[in-house]
């Protein structure tokens, strides 16, 4: 027979998660006041080291869009590439602009600027799989990561998230308002930097600007 002892860890009425110790013979009273000794030392670092998780969460969260910011982006693209490099895998960048957001701005508002940005943040979420990242860099500038996937996987999913921004119609208001993005995509190179690797996508995202918008190029 198991026999068990089990804790919830609460700090002031938060709870941190539940403990249970477990083995094939009874806990004896002086175990117990152990135990209790020991995870009296523990839930004070532990309720700090959840403080500290939910803290670099927030410095690494677009509040706006629920995406991860600038800030993420530059740490976790770093670490992306170099796990690709070392494992020999395929590894993707999408950059994505709303297209005329300037006057999205002028004739609506701000606030009506932001509601098109958390559409556009919802839109690309929805068409991502789990090991996708996505984030906020810029004003209305969006990138996504695809790891494990080569330029014309990344192309397709840059086209599916294009094509549902185009479809959706975003309500503001009595407004009806249209919304359509230009893409650009590449894929990790031999040799490349972070800086090509970034700068081919962004130029293939201002290629895609300027031959009309409303489009994916892939470099």
């Amino acid at each position: 027979t198991k026999h068990s002892c089990r804790y919830a860890l609460k700090v002031e009425e938060q709870q941190l998660g539940e403990l249970t110790l477990m083995r094939n013979h009874r806990f004896s009273d002086d175990e117990i006041k152990l135990l209790e000794t020991l995870l009296c030392c523990l839930i004070y670092p532990l309720k700090n080291a959840t403080l500290f998780h939910q803290a670099l969460k927030l410095a690494y969260t677009d509040a706006l869009t629920q995406t991860n910011n600038r800030a993420s982006f530059n740490d976790v693209l770093k670490r992306e590439i170099n796990l690709a490099v070392r494992h020999a895998k395929d590894l993707s960048i999408i950059f994505l602009d709303i297209d005329h957001f300037k006057a999205i701005n002028d004739d609506y508002g701000h606030e009506c600027g932001d509601v098109a940005l958390a559409s556009v943040a919802k839109r690309i979420k929805e068409n991502l799989r789990s090991s996708d990242i996505v984030f906020r860099v810029g004003g209305e500038e969006f990138v996504v990561l695809v790891s494990n996937t080569d330029i014309n996987g990344a192309k397709l999913l840059a086209e599916r998230i294009r094509k549902s921004i185009e479809l959706h119609t975003l309500a503001y208001g009595m407004e009806l308002i249209k919304l359509t993005a230009s893409l650009g995509v590449s894929m990790l190179r031999v040799g490349d930097t972070v800086d090509t690797f970034v700068k081919r996508a962004d130029a293939a995202m201002y290629k895609a600007k300027n031959n009309g918008r409303n489009q994916v190029i892939a470099d």
